[in-house]
């Protein structure tokens, strides 16, 4: 081991900082975060460090490093451009045995500064000894997506109920007992909301020996691309006993749930055998009740055409704490992915999310509401009314001739995209496969340029140009 990693308290301690720049101020910022008097030696200074001087945040000298400049001082940077100053800094730091740092030059450090992730009061500190200091950043980055946010606020409340725990928890294994309880529990999970009451009540119920029990986590999955998750869907699949998930879910995003957990497929697609929503809504208020962590993982976002609000109400009922994670839903991600933008200045002011889950002839949507032009008509669950919602649209006053593109598995690797007319849209749907997603509107044809992800959309038609001519599919 190259390095003792220690945490320091420079509360008040002071501190010195010899150079201006903006490298300078950085590590000056990082002292005053600390709480460090920080006292600055420069001829000049940079705008940041200037500012700071202004608002009396440290004490600034306006002259030329001195050795005697190091007389009481507790810890020392050099961030100077003059290797000759950088090193007469190091130098007169080890004959006053004060700890030095020297910017970009191990040889002349007797502390380095690490990666910090911040969650304070939690600090996790990366370091690579000074040898790759890039490799360490990348590190940090990689736990600042897999460390939650609360986790100092839980830390800091934990750190106020520790000595009334004492009192009525006495053994230390009873009490590192009930702090694994409580870090993977409700409580936990109270704090992740922000309800800090709430999250000290069940400190207190849980130090009596009673809890609220489990709870269930609706999340969305998204379009099916696991790297559209968000990080706090990541933290709770990591964390669930029980997964519901749906058809709909890919098995790249299924892939990242906890391998122990209990899976139990909900979902509903034609074809297949389906599970009734009374049988779902039963389960979930069964494994909450048993106190397991419940996840129910729907694809997209679970309002939108998820049932989730139904499923929430049941929960509520029966008093069964529960929380929201939204999804990108198919319609912003498929689109996305497939370079078709939901509104442009130029072909559409608004977008409309509609679910083609109906039966032929419904009068259920405002049909002439959604045949207006100038408009992203999105339609979920399409495929098989297709037909209808063609006849209907054009019907109601949208051209036959309007771009029409139907994505399938959108933003996976498998995506697929059909493009053609309106009049054409029953004989694209008989070419794609579920699940799909339908998009009426003249920004389909943005798609030309602005693909990016996968395969160029092409027609699924040839294309005629003005001589009647068929022009070839690149």
């Amino acid at each position: 081991m190259d390095y003792l990693p220690i945490f320091a308290d420079l509360k008040r301690r002071p501190c010195l900082v010899v150079g201006g720049n903006d490298i300078a101020w950085r590590k000056a910022k990082m002292l005053l975060k600390a709480g460090a008097d920080v006292k600055v030696i420069s001829p000049e200074l940079s705008p940041l460090f200037q500012q700071a001087v202004d608002n009396g945040q440290l004490t600034y000298l306006g002259e030329e490093f001195s050795p005697h400049h190091l007389d009481g001082i507790f810890l020392a940077i050099a961030a100077t451009e003059r290797k000759a100053l950088n090193a007469l800094v190091y130098q007169s730091a080890n004959q006053r045995q004060v700890l030095v740092n020297v910017v970009d030059d191990t040889q002349r450090c007797s502390f380095i500064v690490p990666s910090v992730v911040d969650r304070s009061p939690i600090i996790v500190a990366v370091s690579s000894s000074g040898q790759a200091p890039v490799l360490a950043r990348l590190i940090r980055e990689k736990l600042e997506a897999l460390l939650p946010q609360h986790l100092g606020l839980m830390a800091t409340i934990a750190g106020r109920f520790r000595s009334r725990l004492a009192k009525t928890v006495t053994s230390f294994p009873a009490r590192r007992r009930f702090w694994e309880q409580a870090f993977n529990g409700r409580f936990a999970s109270l704090v992740a909301a922000g309800q800090v009451e709430s999250a000290e009540y069940e400190l207190e119920q849980l130090s009596q020996g009673q809890s609220s029990g489990g709870e269930v986590a609706l999340i969305g999955a998204g379009p099916g691309n696991a790297g559209l998750l968000t990080l706090r869907a990541l933290q709770l699949l990591q964390q669930a006993d029980v997964v519901l998930f749906d058809y709909l879910v890919s098995d790249e995003v299924m892939s990242l749930v906890r391998r122990d957990a209990e899976r139990v497929c909900v979902g509903k697609k034609a074809g297949f055998h389906s599970v009734p929503q009374g049988e779902t809504n039963h389960l979930l208020v069964e494994y909450a009740s048993k106190g397991k962590r419940v996840v129910r993982l729907k694809g997209g976002d679970p309002f939108v055409f998820g049932r989730g609000g139904e499923e929430l109400e049941v929960l509520f009922e029966h008093n069964i704490p529960f929380e929201v994670v939204p999804g990108i839903t198919a319609a912003a991600g498929a689109t996305a992915y497939a370079g078709i933008p939901l509104t442009h200045r130029d072909h559409a002011q608004t977008a409309m999310f509609v679910t083609g889950h109906l039966k032929a002839g419904s009068d259920q949507l405002d049909w002439h509401t959604l045949a207006r032009g100038n408009q992203t008509l999105v339609i979920y669950m399409g495929l098989m009314n297709s037909s209808d919602i063609q006849q209907q649209l054009i019907q109601h006053g949208r051209d036959d001739t309007t771009p029409v593109a139907i994505i399938e598995r959108g933003t996976q690797p498998t995506q697929k995209i059909f493009k053609g007319q309106l009049k054409e849209l029953e004989e694209l749907a008989q070419q794609a496969a579920s699940p799909a997603l339908i998009v009426v509107g003249e920004v389909v044809n943005l798609s030309e340029k602005l693909h990016w992800f996968g395969k160029q959309p092409q027609p699924a038609y040839p294309s005629v140009d003005e001589q009647g001519a068929v022009v070839k599919l690149a």
